[in-house]
């Protein structure tokens, strides 16, 4: 494995890299390569403002994934991606999942339904966690329930902290049907109006999130909390990021709502010192 995965997973400062530093090295490896590619994958779509050049590179990547996967790719990285998918039996539909729901982003600014937002989060999230459910190992089919929500949790809960950032590029991930309930407006979003009708509103929509943290959990059996305590470590620093982001009463507008790294490596910690002291 080269230096590059590795590399592009620690200088991004994600929750991904405070996860799964932990891991034996051959699985903490493969991890770097799939959150590499799904970096590379996700910068195509969120870097500079030429749309028909992103769907481009896009397309483009999408077949060198299928050339890397043929053995056949110039591109390292895919390489390595390839060879990880090889070594832990990762169905490759997962890798175009992802690639389907970066495409997403580039056709579509808003979401109807939860339902319509639902499938994104699984193509963008889950389809991660269904990589890396392999790397890890288990004996429980109800891991894959585990993967996809946790991958759905995750997610909505990125968004919900990220609304500003969104509303800035002109994106709304919050379903229209939950806004028009709530009577805040597309207007209203765009322009970061905190009121009565956005707290209303953010209360329903973290209340969701919230819920799929809780079937991801119920999802886990106890055997095989063993394999997945990096990822528990993931469900951790982000149920504690939805619950700051209740605790400030919902204003997602005044600053963007994080958790420290120290406190993301007090609970990596945590989950690893629990994990040495009960199966070593």
């Amino acid at each position: 494995m080269s230096a590059s995965a590795t590399a592009i997973t620690r200088n991004s400062n994600t929750n991904f890299y405070y996860s799964f530093s932990l891991l034996p090295k051959q699985k903490r490896e493969a991890i770097h390569a799939v959150y590499a590619f799904c970096r590379y994958t996700d910068d195509i779509v969120d870097e500079g403002p030429d749309g028909e050049r992103k769907v481009f590179l896009l397309r483009r990547w999408r077949l060198e994934l299928g050339k890397a996967l043929g053995g056949t790719s110039t591109f390292p990285l895919l390489n390595q991606l390839s060879t990880t998918a090889r070594r832990f039996n990762i169905p490759v539909q997962h890798f175009y999942d992802l690639i389907r729901g970066m495409e997403m982003d580039l056709i579509k600014r808003r979401y109807q339904t939860f339902d319509e937002l639902k499938e994104y989060c699984y193509l963008v999230a889950s389809s991660v966690g269904l990589m890396c459910r392999e790397i890890f190992g288990y004996k429980n089919e109800t891991t894959r329930d585990y993967a996809i929500n946790l991958g759905i949790a995750l997610q909505l809960t990125n968004i919900l902290r990220d609304v500003k950032d969104d509303a800035k590029r002109g994106r709304i991930y919050i379903p229209l049907e939950d806004m028009e309930r709530f009577g805040y407006t597309e207007d209203d979003l765009l322009n970061c109006r905190y009121t009565p009708s956005f707290v209303n509103l953010m209360r329903f929509e973290c209340a969701r999130a919230s819920s799929y943290f809780d079937m991801a959990r119920e999802a886990l059996r106890d055997e095989d909390k063993y394999y997945f305590f990096a990822a528990r470590i993931m469900w951790s620093i982000y149920a504690h990021t939805l619950n700051r982001i209740e605790r400030k009463h919902f204003n997602v507008f005044e600053r963007r709502i994080s958790i420290s790294k120290f406190l993301k490596l007090l609970i990596a910690f945590r989950y690893w010192l629990s994990h040495r002291l009960k199966y070593s």
